[in-house]
């Protein structure tokens, strides 16, 4: 089941991607099969009945949000560059997390780096270490608050 779907998965990402050509679709199924073999050997993931639904919670509630967050973070850092005074009060923060599985952890902090102002540089059991352009929280909770809690209410649905 887990090398059916991962096959499929990354057979229609590709196909969606370069084209529903005969050629593509030769060339799609082995570079599928191939990263499909790799990932099943190497990664440790589960697949199971509630994979449909979780892939369009992500599709269609995680990702919107995700890109809303991203317009709004742009914009506060372009506000920042174009003030005169440049407001900034950098720093490192702790943001603790409840996700428990490494790929719920990995998506958070990928969704934190990617937008603007923010970067994760570590992460550590149940934190994620940010670095920021302003920090606006006072506690680890109120940072926690600021930087991962859309991403994260919608992720710990998502992921185990």
């Amino acid at each position: 089941m887990k090398y059916v779907t991962t096959f499929v998965t990354l057979l229609l990402i590709y196909l969606l991607l370069a084209g529903f050509t005969v050629n593509e679709v030769i060339l799609g199924s082995i570079v599928s099969a191939i990263l499909t073999i790799i990932l099943v050997k190497y990664t440790d993931f589960r697949i199971n009945w509630k994979f449909p639904i979780k892939l369009l919670k992500f599709l269609f509630i995680y990702i919107p949000v995700f890109i809303w967050k991203l317009i709004l973070a742009n914009l506060d850092v372009a506000r920042r560059v174009l003030s005169p005074k440049i407001p900034l009060n950098p720093g490192i923060v702790k943001v603790k997390t409840e996700l428990k599985g490494d790929l719920g952890k990995l998506t958070l902090a990928n969704s934190i780096t990617l937008t603007p102002g923010t970067l994760s540089i570590d992460v550590e059991d149940q934190y994620i270490f940010v670095h920021t352009v302003d920090v606006k929280g006072k506690s680890d909770v109120e940072n926690t608050a600021n930087i991962a809690g859309p991403f994260e209410k919608i992720l710990g649905g998502i992921f185990d």
